[in-house]
């Protein structure tokens, strides 16, 4: 197919979900914004905005002053004095006080739970030396009794020297007698100890897992104690099962944090059964304030529940939607387990494909007919190259006539490492590329190690894939980064790290201009979930979320991108976050060193959880979620629900 998204992306056409008609995207808004030219005729509204800079991204209307509310959606755009004929009695004044306001931002690819656990266990983040990150391990063994499991993620060996894996027999030293699993930044790896290993059974004599690797000392075949991807499931599968009472704490955690970083949607990337019902209840009963979009884990229990009973569209007033399966294709780069079309540079290996293509593909066929999106996880060009094949022999296989949605607007989460001859492939197939440009200021510090320049040409190249009319929908892989939305927004434009850097390989070009990045993190996702009619802009008759920020993205000097600050996060014209004491753009940074770097602005404390054993309905909160489409077992019938 050939892709044709250009002049929708502000006055965009649609598919009725249940018709099957095209009508006008903005056709809600005319009828409800009739009103509009005289609204001395109309209601007044509930709430509005005014004083401020509206960045609106409608190219019939670029920028405004003030947006008047009614029933959560917008009914006017403009001037703030017009604005004020839409006042009444009971209408409610939010003065923006020169503040600056967008389409409320949307995380395109994040781990809501991993998020939740992030923020209330023990976090490795920012432990940027060995010594820092064994001197955390030591603090929580001390406080944990003995033979209590010592869990945690957020470690990344590349700025340690030197920069290589931990080791079981470190763990050994500080932890001889807790059994230690901790799972690397990007959930593609963890290290455990000796006692950690034992428990589970492996020893030199153990096979490697399909789609996993047990890394081995070179002269004794003994395991050094790190395990890559599906490996880890060894290890993980003993672990003690929170309550459900946690994994609550761990949703209500990560949410809050996301509404006051000014994110209103996230694109929430594989969850269980378990998992979707309690975001379900939370996002019914108002608990959880954001938009869930939310995919199911590629396992028979969730991928069955999603195909028999149907997408889940718009439910609770709009917070939560379901259609969409998250499948893996490979590990992750830093790990090594991206899977390459040709051997690493600092290791003879090709890196692993955590599902057989087969599998991919027959999943694909039962997903394209029965209107079910697909979004696969794959970093390495083989990877990339292989979603791609699967996706384009299925979409010949199963013609538009045969399908219950006609545009299936597939994805590729991460979609990092490209060959050139397949980036034109995203917009001839009509292929979303959901991308985190947080993932090349950090991961360029060790890429040129794992790849060779050379390859670099076809590394998180955004500019190539624009150029080539493809869709990127931006985000941020929570907790596997940061999670901020103007790191987001400062990487795609700038190319570098938070201290300013950028070396060999990072090949400036591929960055993106100011509007395109806020694109990517507003208009871009809500197409990417089939919501370009309801969000992404700000014009009369969408939703009325907004992120309102302290300075002016477009025009600020690039070093004080970092320094703005999220003042309100307004979800249905319903302000859900507003900071405390108002901060102006020569605030404190939001962050420095590398992209690892602790927050100090999470609004949760951490919360000394401990492990304990519930009953069959509950498991693991892994410590990293990036993978929970493929780790612990399929929760029992009892639960399912959705």
């Amino acid at each position: 197919m050939t892709h044709w998204m250009t002049h929708w992306m502000t006055y965009g056409w649609t598919t009725d979900r249940t018709t099957g008609w095209w009508l006008p995207g903005m056709l809600l808004g005319i009828l409800l914004g009739l009103s509009a030219a005289a609204p001395g005729r109309t209601p007044p509204a509930d709430v509005l905005f005014i004083n401020g800079t509206v960045h609106t991204l409608d190219d019939r209307q670029p920028r405004a002053e003030a947006v008047a509310v009614r029933r959560g959606r917008i009914v006017f755009v403009g001037s703030t004095a017009e604005a004020m004929t839409y006042r009444g009695p009971k209408t409610r004044l939010v003065d923006l006080a020169g503040a600056v306001m967008y389409p409320g931002f949307t995380d395109a690819h994040c781990h809501l739970f991993g998020i939740g656990e992030r923020e209330l266990t023990l976090n490795l983040e920012g432990t940027n030396t060995r010594a820092a990150f064994l001197a955390a391990v030591a603090a929580r063994v001390a406080q944990t009794p003995k033979g209590e499991w010592i869990v945690g993620r957020g470690w990344i060996e590349t700025f340690w020297t030197p920069p290589t894996f931990p080791t079981a027999a470190e763990l050994d030293a500080i932890a001889p007698e807790h059994p230690v699993f901790l799972v690397r930044a990007d959930g593609h790896a963890s290290v455990v100890n000796t006692l950690a290993l034992r428990q589970a059974g492996i020893d030199a004599q153990t096979p490697n897992p399909p789609g996993g690797d047990i890394l081995r000392d070179a002269t004794t075949g003994q395991p050094t104690g790190m395990l890559i991807d599906r490996a880890q499931d060894l290890v993980r599968r003993l672990l003690p099962r929170l309550s459900p009472e946690d994994y609550e704490r761990a949703a209500m955690a990560g949410a809050q944090r996301e509404l006051s970083l000014g994110w209103c949607t996230i694109h929430n990337a594989g969850s269980s059964l378990l998992e979707t019902n309690l975001l379900r209840r939370l996002c019914r009963t108002g608990a959880i304030k954001l938009r869930v979009y939310n995919a199911a884990a590629n396992r028979p229990a969730e991928v069955a529940a999603l195909l028999r009973r149907g997408p889940i569209i718009g439910e609770a007033n709009g917070r939560f939607t379901m259609r969409t399966i998250k499948a893996y294709m490979d590990g992750a780069l830093g790990s090594r387990g991206a899977a390459l079309l040709a051997p690493y540079a600092d290791a003879d290996t090709t890196g692993l494909f955590l599902t057989p293509p087969d599998e991919l593909r027959a999943l694909c066929r039962q997903a394209l007919r029965a209107g079910i999106q697909i979004q696969t996880h794959a970093i390495g060009d083989r990877a990339n190259r292989q979603v791609l094949d699967i996706y384009e022999q299925v979409f010949a296989e199963v013609p538009p006539a045969q399908r219950r949605v006609r545009d299936p607007r597939w994805r590729i989460e991460h979609a990092q490492i490209l060959h050139p001859s397949d980036i034109p492939r995203f917009a001839q197939l009509g292929v979303i590329a959901s991308m985190q440009p947080s993932h090349a200021i950090s991961d360029l510090h060790f890429a040129p190690r794992r790849l060779g320049l050379e390859r670099l040409a076809g590394a998180y190249a955004w500019r190539s894939l624009l150029d080539g009319k493809a869709i990127i929908a931006g985000g941020s892989d929570a907790p596997v980064e940061r999670g901020e939305p103007l790191i987001e927004f400062y990487a795609a434009v700038t190319r570098k790290d938070l201290t300013g850097f950028s070396g060999a390989g990072w090949h400036p070009k591929q960055a993106v201009s100011r509007l395109e990045a806020l694109k990517m993190l507003t208009l871009w996702p809500a197409y990417a979930a089939f919501e370009e009619d309801l969000a992404g802009t700000i014009a009369v008759g969408k939703r009325a979320d907004f992120t309102v920020l302290s300075a002016d993205l477009l025009t600020i000097p690039e070093t004080d991108i970092l320094r703005a600050r999220c003042r309100m996060t307004i979800i249905g014209g319903e302000v859900v976050f507003r900071a405390q004491e108002p901060t102006t753009g020569n605030s404190a940074p939001a962050g420095t060193g590398s992209g690892n770097q602790p927050d100090k602005r999470r609004a949760p404390q951490p919360h000394n959880w401990r492990w304990k054993q519930v009953g069959a309905a509950g498991r693991p909160l892994d410590a990293g979620v990036d993978h929970r489409a493929k780790q612990s077992p399929p929760q029992p019938p009892a639960i399912e629900r959705f």
